[in-house]
């Protein structure tokens, strides 16, 4: 069974059942735009448009262009000026949540953080007992 939820689009109340985050009159408007999109995309000189180009000339919120790439609707492989914000920085990415950079920059401190923790375990085990000096007194 579904909740009841208001649709971020029209603000309307809609059954949520989780296959649609929109109610179904938005659900088949963006249909309707998905399909003029894909019209101008599929002529060969639109290919590489780029996301301000396709906004320009069919009308469509970026936002849902974003949406589309992000759910494989629009692949990046056959339009490559075509993707979506990073999650973190908002630069265009086109694969993941995360940009290249971001994803290094987070691996990267990922491994600092497991080097630091390698080492305080390795300190946290040695044995802190008392060292004696063997002198042999004349």
């Amino acid at each position: 069974m579904g909740e009841l939820k208001n649709c971020p689009s029209c603000g309307e109340f809609f059954n949520y059942t989780g296959m649609r985050e929109v109610c179904n009159n938005c659900a088949m408007n963006e249909e309707k735009q998905y399909e003029i999109v894909y019209r101008f995309l599929r002529k060969r000189e639109n290919r590489a448009a780029t996301v301000e180009r396709i906004v320009e000339v069919t009308g469509v919120e970026e936002s849902l262009l974003h949406k589309w790439v992000r759910k494989n609707r629009l692949q990046p492989a056959m339009f490559p000026n075509l993707g979506y914000p990073c999650d973190s920085c908002g630069k265009i990415t086109n694969q993941g949540k995360l940009c290249k950079t971001c994803t290094e920059d987070l691996k990267s401190g990922l491994r600092q953080f497991d080097a630091a923790k390698e080492f305080r375990d390795k300190v946290a085990n040695q044995d802190h007992g008392t060292y004696h000096a063997d002198i042999k007194r004349k």
